[in-house]
Order: C-alpha cells, then sequence, then structure tokens
C-alpha cells in the first residue's frame, strides 16, 4: 500500500503557533479529501536542520514571549539581512534538507513558513527535482504587509487566504499565474455548528453554562502584553461579577503558576489552562477573546464565531496590523490600545447583547468556510503530472563548497 499512496512533505517551524496548527490542519485535510492512506510527515527544517538555526527560532520565541514590544527589530532585521536566502545559511541545512527526501520521498512539498522557501527550492533546483516536484507554498499571514520571505520565484504554486495577500504577492514579484486565493488552512473542529456546543464545553471545562465568559489566550509560547492584561482584568473584575473567565497560559509554566496566584483574588471564576490541544473546546466556550492577532489563531476564532479583543497594546508587526484592521473594518472585534479598557470593554459587551450579537454576526461574515478542503484540492491536483521515483532513483550529491 506504501507504494501506491501519495506521499507529502510539509515544512514548519514552531516560532509561534500558528505555523504548527497550518501544518497540522493541512496535514489532516490531505487525509480526508485527499486519500485517507496517503502518508503525509511534517518536519521543523528550521530547528532539526542545524543548532544554530535553532537558536534563531528559540530566540524570536524569546522575544514574543518577553519582549514584544522588540518584535518590530526583529522582523525589519530579518527583512533587511535575508537569512533565508543566504550561503550560510544553505550550507548549514544542505545535508539535512538532501536527507529529508531520501527518508520521505515526497511527490509534493509543501511550505507553511516563511523562512523555508529559498532554502528548499535551491536545495530541490541543485538535485534537480524542482521540474519534477512541486513546491507549494501555504501563506499563512492573511494580508498585506507579510514578511518578503514567503516570496520565492521557484515556488511552483502559491495558495493564500485573501486578496490583500495576493496583492502582497504580486508586488514582491510572484506572477499571478501562481498564486490561488483558498483561504486560512483551520482544522474542520474550529468549525462553529450551533449554540448547544457553547453549553456542552462550558459544562466539559466545569464553567456555569449560562455565565458571559472571557477567554484570555496567551498564545502558544504563553506571554507578551497578555498576562498584564488579564491582571487588569481580575484587579478591577468587581464591574463584571456575573461573568466567568478562561486564561490559556500556553507553554510557559512559569506563566501558568503566575496566573493561578492571581486567579486566586479574583471575585468571578477564572479557569486556568496550560498548553492544549483542544485549542477548539475553549474558543467553542467562551463569548469573546482576548487576544495577540496571529493569522491562525483569528481565523479559527472567526470560524468559531468568537469575537476578538485584540491586543495592539504593542504595534503589531505590518501583517498582524493589517489583520487587526481587517477585524476591525469588519466589526468583527475590538482593538485594544490599552491594557486599562479591557474591564469597560468587556462590561460594555455585557450589559448590550446587541452588540455583542452584531460582532458574532460579523464573524460568520468574514470566515472562510471549507478553507482547508480547497487547498487540499489545489495541492493534490499537482499529482496529475508524472512524479519521479525517488526510492529507486540514486540523488546526486550536492556541492556546499
Amino acid at each position: 500500500m506504501e507504494e501506491r499512496a501519495k506521499k507529502f512533505l510539509i515544512i514548519t517551524s514552531a516560532t509561534g503557533g500558528g505555523h504548527t496548527s497550518a501544518a497540522a490542519a493541512i496535514a489532516d485535510g490531505l487525509k480526508r479529501f485527499s486519500a485517507p492512506d496517503c502518508l503525509v510527515n511534517i518536519a521543523r527544517a528550521i530547528e532539526e536542520s542545524h543548532f544554530l538555526a535553532k537558536k534563531l527560532a528559540d530566540f524570536y520565541n524569546y522575544l514574543l514571549r518577553h519582549h514584544q514590544p522588540l518584535m518590530k527589530y526583529y522582523y525589519a532585521a530579518i527583512e533587511r539581512f535575508k537569512p533565508n536566502e543566504s550561503n550560510l545559511v544553505y550550507r548549514l541545512g544542505v545535508n539535512y534538507l538532501r536527507q529529508l527526501f531520501e527518508r520521505f520521498c515526497p511527490q509534493v512539498v509543501i511550505s507553511v513558513h516563511p523562512m523555508t522557501q529559498h532554502v528548499f527550492a535551491r536545495v530541490m533546483k541543485e538535485l534537480g527535482l524542482l521540474e519534477t516536484i512541486p513546491l507549494v507554498t501555504v501563506v499563512t499571514d492573511p494580508c498585506y504587509g507579510f514578511w518578503r520571505g514567503w516570496a520565492c520565484e521557484d515556488v511552483s504554486l502559491y495558495l493564500v487566504a485573501t486578496e490583500e495577500a495576493q496583492q502582497q504577492l504580486i508586488d514582491y514579484g510572484i506572477s499571478p499565474d501562481k498564486i490561488k486565493i483558498c483561504g486560512i488552512p483551520i482544522h474542520p473542529k474550529f468549525h462553529y455548528e450551533n449554540d448547544e456546543e457553547r453549553i456542552l464545553a462550558r459544562a466539559e471545562l466545569g464553567l456555569d453554562p449560562e455565565k458571559f465568559t472571557v477567554f484570555v489566550n496567551a498564545g502558544w509560547i504563553g506571554g507578551g502584553n497578555i498576562p498584564h492584561i488579564f491582571e487588569q482584568m481580575v484587579d478591577e473584575g468587581r464591574q463584571f461579577e456575573n461573568a466567568q473567565g478562561i486564561f490559556l497560559a500556553g507553554r510557559n509554566i512559569v506563566l501558568q503558576k503566575e496566573a493561578e496566584r492571581i486567579a486566586r483574588r479574583s471575585v468571578f471564576p477564572i479557569k486556568i489552562i496550560g498548553y492544549t490541544d483542544a485549542m477548539e473546546k475553549l474558543m467553542r466556550a467562551a463569548d469573546v477573546m482576548v487576544s495577540k492577532l496571529g493569522g491562525l489563531t483569528t481565523f479559527e476564532a472567526l470560524a468559531s464565531r468568537l469575537p476578538i479583543i485584540a491586543d495592539v497594546t504593542t504595534a503589531p508587526m505590518p501583517q498582524e496590523s493589517q489583520t487587526a484592521h481587517l477585524i476591525a473594518r469588519n466589526k468583527a472585534g475590538i482593538l485594544l490600545e490599552r491594557a486599562n479598557d479591557v474591564v469597560p470593554i468587556v462590561r460594555r459587551l455585557i450589559a448590550n447583547p446587541a452588540e455583542h450579537a452584531a460582532l458574532r454576526l460579523a464573524t460568520a461574515k468574514i470566515a472562510i468556510p471549507d478553507a482547508t478542503r480547497r487547498i487540499v484540492h489545489e495541492i493534490t491536483r499537482k499529482l496529475e503530472s508524472p512524479q519521479p521515483d525517488l526510492q529507486r532513483a540514486k540523488l546526486p550529491a550536492v556541492d556546499i563548497s
């Protein structure tokens, strides 16, 4: 069966949680909508390729967790020096990337991370594989203003979320013929069904099924401005004693313990959660989410019909600022410019059910239904042309001198 199975290799990195979520959604979609017996492998290519590359990824996550205002300088440095296109990064990773092809024999390579296109394309070209193995990039930033690293002329197909993302690639020099608008790859488990699910999710979490529920999301890495915003809610919580909260600390055990300490002085009940693979349950249980605006997180919330109070207390990176404008322009969320505004905003939504209902209705208008199915359809179309038999072919050596 393995000889006949379709083979896919998804390239990602655990810099933030969105790329990992996108890779998992596509992998699940390939098995659901392409072929149940297809072989899908996910490689965290940045961390696994070389310890120096891993240090770069760790530094990104460190800034995201502890020094969010400095992220703009990291972004600017990457844009200016383009390490993903450098000879050094290529030499550090080429042997690892070659081993990926020998090990997994993919028929399609799918990138969901902006730092991987150029080095993968270069290795595939030098191995003589670029003409026979499609390199497909699924852009996980939904709006204009994203990393230039996404743009690589050797990518054979780009799948993007919006017309704005399409235009950004065109402005970076990518041919419009290579770009298709499909939406953001989110897992089907985030799709809203009915309000009964909200009641069941709250019961499963040990929450009151009737109380207005605020989900404070510190993200996969657990940090940034969200802990301060959460403490602000607790300290002024007497203004909405009839509410309840969920706080997600992510992969930050220190933050989880600190949040538990803060929650003990809260006048309203709060459920503290560390890392979880069941983000959809938290979104399903909530009436509103307080969060930084990652591309995947935003569209997962929109698919869950969950309005967002978007943290813009620190100026977001360019791609995230456009996402903030997207939800504000469509009235699917509220921009939080000062931490001490969070309590008045939540109090207003509790007191005005019509405003909250309008926000929820707006999420449905900009959510992108069935995006993962459409992404999978475009990827599997790439298998229509004959593919090489990599299991029998000996890959040529690559000169890295």
